[in-house]
């Protein structure tokens, strides 16, 4: 092993592109790349069992091809290091120390808490530090800071941040410089529910038997994190390169079709819908957002695949991916620690189990228990919606997301979970807080039709606790509701109730908060 590198490159787990390019510009006789297991970062929220292990699988992956490619290496494995004290920084301190390098160098991390500690570390063990900018994303962090001061005074919206990156990256644009198809958004056609008989028959996505390094990886984590929540017996994630361009192909191949028309319906025992299941290769790196784009934007010029549906599945990845991203980094670390609406409930203990009487709820979680997946509409209008008419504490809903979901890493979480789903920051970057009643999730799905729970009732044991907490938000919040062009309607209905179905809407959801473990 080499004593004392020149500059000592540190890969982070989600940094794992085969062209990492502090990688690529090593000088292999005087560099080292260090890579580093940790048990601390399983456990700083307690993460889902395929969490953990997507992130150590493609980690021992991207190891062994960088070994056989004659890449010096030094990897730290979970196994090799005590139970206490077991961190990622922990364990960097050990070998700064250790190996004394001259300059420790690393990509942006994806978490304001990491970068943090990592400059810590480096500045007390007197190495220089150099962190490059991550050429992963479209959009860099400084670039971001510089749209955003152009944007109105506490106001940053989405939809002007997309056009502008269309425009810079020509994507689905005309060559006179307007949008294909004359419009910038299709999102009025990407709405509907699946048919009252069903979703039919959907092509599967691709799903990859774990190889031998990948079941070394299953059954540490289950020597290893027992207790932690959600099952690997269905694991079948993309951990390599070469298995998330094959999962990117059958995705434009059979299923971006009907992706957007579908991409808000829900339907029981359907995991996955006609949804592309890309997010977590492309933030562990192993697929770049362009060449993703790309397939998606051919696919609509060689007729394959509607304008609409490939529209908004770029603005997902092109617009709103790259926009999180730059908000988390803007606002942190106060977007941590937002909370709006002043919500301090406990979220219910049934989010780790699945056991409620609520079937779209039962449905989503059991299925999150299963394969750390669930897609965007589950998640802000399932589970996220009733932890915010709940009133949970943001930061114990925004902990779940992120432990449970094999894509969570907190620059995308955290800013989707805090700032959309609960409007925690006071909508710094959304123009109104995701609010239903239990009618839009019968619209959107056929959960509500096996449910002891009825969504146009909002009082009495068969009402939905949704339909109950949504008149209870709004009865809470009517003055900031009728402020709002985009939530007037909501106040506005609220208004034509009497006094005295006000106060029973107080009533019944103090009734329904009492009872919420038992749901």
């Amino acid at each position: 092993m080499q004593r004392s590198p020149r500059r000592l490159i540190l890969v982070l787990g989600d940094q794992l592109a085969e062209d990492h390019p502090a990688v690529a510009s090593m000088d292999r006789t005087r560099d080292l790349v260090l890579m580093i297991e940790s048990r601390g970062e399983a456990v700083h929220v307690w993460s889902h069992k395929a969490r953990i292990a997507i992130f150590l699988a493609a980690m021992r992956h991207r190891r062994d091809a960088w070994l056989a490619a004659g890449v010096p290496l030094r990897y730290l494995a979970l196994e090799d290091a005590a139970a206490e004290g077991d961190t990622l920084v922990g364990r960097l301190q050990a070998e700064l120390r250790e190996l004394q390098p001259r300059a420790l160098v690393l990509l942006e991390p994806g978490e304001w808490r990491l970068e943090r500690a990592i400059r810590e570390v480096a500045e007390a063990a007197g190495v220089d530090l150099e962190q490059l900018p991550d050429p992963h994303f479209m959009c860099s962090r400084d670039d971001f800071v510089r749209w955003a001061s152009r944007s109105k005074a506490g106001s940053l919206r989405m939809e002007f941040f997309y056009r502008e990156q269309r425009r810079q990256h020509e994507v689905l644009m005309e060559a006179d410089g307007t949008p294909a198809g004359g419009q910038w958004n299709f999102d009025a056609d990407n709405r509907a529910a699946f048919p009252k008989t069903g979703p039919g028959e959907i092509p599967p996505p691709a799903r990859f038997e774990p190889d031998a390094t990948t079941r070394e990886v299953l059954a540490l984590v289950e020597r290893e994190f027992a207790e932690h929540p959600g099952s690997l017996a269905s694991f079948g994630w993309a951990v390599t390169r070469a298995d998330a361009l094959v999962a990117l192909e059958r995705f434009v191949e059979t299923r971006l079709a009907s992706f957007g028309r579908y991409q808000d319906a829900m339907w029981s025992d359907t995991p996955w819908g006609w949804h592309s299941l890309l997010s977590s290769s492309l933030n562990l790196h192993l697929l770049d957002p362009r060449e993703v784009i790309a397939a998606a934007e051919r696919a609509w010029r060689e007729g394959r695949a509607p304008l609409e549906g490939v529209e908004g599945f770029v603005r997902q990845i092109l617009g709103w991916r790259e926009f999180i991203r730059g908000v988390y980094w803007l606002e942190m670390p106060r977007l941590a620690e937002a909370n709006h609406y002043g919500h301090r409930r406990a979220l219910p203990a049934w989010y780790w189990t699945g056991k409620t009487r609520m079937a779209c709820l039962a449905d989503a979680i059991g299925q999150t228990l299963a394969h750390g997946y669930a897609h965007h509409i589950q998640r802000l209008m399932v589970t996220g919606l009733f932890a915010l008419l709940a009133e949970v504490e943001p930061k114990q809903v925004a902990d779940w997301y992120l432990a449970v979901y094999v894509d969570a890493i907190e620059w995308v979480e955290l800013p989707n979970v805090a700032g959309m789903t609960l409007f925690a920051d006071g909508g710094r970057f959304t123009s109104k807080p995701y609010i239903a009643s239990g009618a839009y999730i019968d619209r959107q799905s056929n959960h509500c039709r096996h449910c002891p729970y009825s969504p146009k009732l909002r009082s009495g044991n068969d009402a939905c606790p949704f339909t109950v907490l949504y008149w209870r938000f709004v009865d809470r919040h009517e003055k900031a509701l009728l402020g709002n062009p985009r939530t007037v309607f909501m106040a506005k209905n609220l208004a034509r109730l009497s006094s005295e179905q006000r106060q029973a809407i107080r009533s019944e959801s103090e009734r329904v908060l009492a009872q919420i473990e038992s749901l």
